[in-house]
């Protein structure tokens, strides 16, 4: 379905019981809410679960020009209320979770949990670097400039040796992104700066992270959590950038751990490693 809201369309899918408690997925830069199809099956039965696209990603329009994290987190919020959801979970991914992140520092009324997933908080210089380069790449040739690098970054060899009908399944969500939405959410992330702000969250917060992501390394997560008041950290053996396309039941363990004793009220900072 289609939803309309901060002025822009946006592809939707929201599947589970009505009246459930409801979880937002929000996927990663170059990815489209086909990467959740994985996780999903393992909500569904308990939550119900809403999946769009962000801008210039799957089904969603496009917009040119630079966007910023605010923007994507505008955006988010602007979904929810044209679809009347009150107090979400958020559960974001990579450019997900940054976007997530946002939300919890800015709009901490309006969700009544954030997941990060594989995630950094800011934007060191060599990553802003990483980032501009990329965008040159996709100006230059195209979208299709990012399909190896990305998927040779984000999965472990083993998943890539392992599991080629999922790699080609991943490269054709890459080629789905718009060159515009591709550049326009680096430039977001580009900007990245929320980790020197993560002591003033006050409300239930996962870091979850592939243990052998080299993009978010789990060190770097940890840091993170150890920044949040009453958070708590959880790494996913076997995966990595991607981690709920690598290793999905471990991920579902650990967030639905994690969405239950949000929803009792006693989610604290506690160590957790699922696999």
């Amino acid at each position: 379905m289609e939803v309309t809201g901060n002025g822009h369309g946006f592809h939707c899918v929201l599947e589970g019981p009505e009246g459930a408690p409801c979880i937002v997925l929000s996927h990663g830069l170059a990815t489209d809410l086909a990467m959740w199809d994985p996780l999903v099956p393992h909500l569904v039965s308990h939550y119900r679960v809403l999946r769009y696209d962000a801008r210039g990603h799957g089904r969603t329009q496009t917009t040119a020009g630079d966007y910023t994290l605010e923007q994507l987190g505008g955006d988010a919020i602007a979904i929810v209320d044209a679809l009347g959801l009150e107090r979400p979970h958020f559960v974001g991914l990579s450019m997900g979770g940054m976007v997530g992140m946002g939300l919890a520092l800015d709009h901490p009324g309006r969700f009544a949990s954030v997941t990060v997933c594989d995630a950094r908080g800011e934007a060191p210089q060599q990553y802003r670097d990483a980032w501009t380069e990329r965008s040159r790449k996709v100006r230059e040739s195209g979208i299709e400039a990012m399909v190896e690098p990305s998927v040779t970054r984000w999965f472990t060899e083993r998943f890539q040796r392992d599991e080629p009908g999922k790699i080609a399944w991943m490269r054709d969500m890459i080629r789905r992104t718009t060159p515009d939405g591709y550049c326009g959410c680096a430039s977001a992330l580009r900007r990245l700066d929320y980790e020197r702000r993560l002591g003033s969250i006050a409300i239930p917060m996962l870091f979850l992270v592939g243990e052998a992501d080299k993009g978010a390394p789990p060190d770097a997560m940890r840091g993170m959590h150890e920044k949040t008041p009453g958070s708590r950290f959880a790494t996913i053996a076997g995966a990595g950038h991607i981690s709920v396309v690598e290793q999905p039941a471990a991920f579902a363990e650990a967030l639905l751990g994690f969405l239950g004793e949000a929803e009792r009220g006693n989610a604290g900072a506690t160590h957790h490693a699922a696999g």
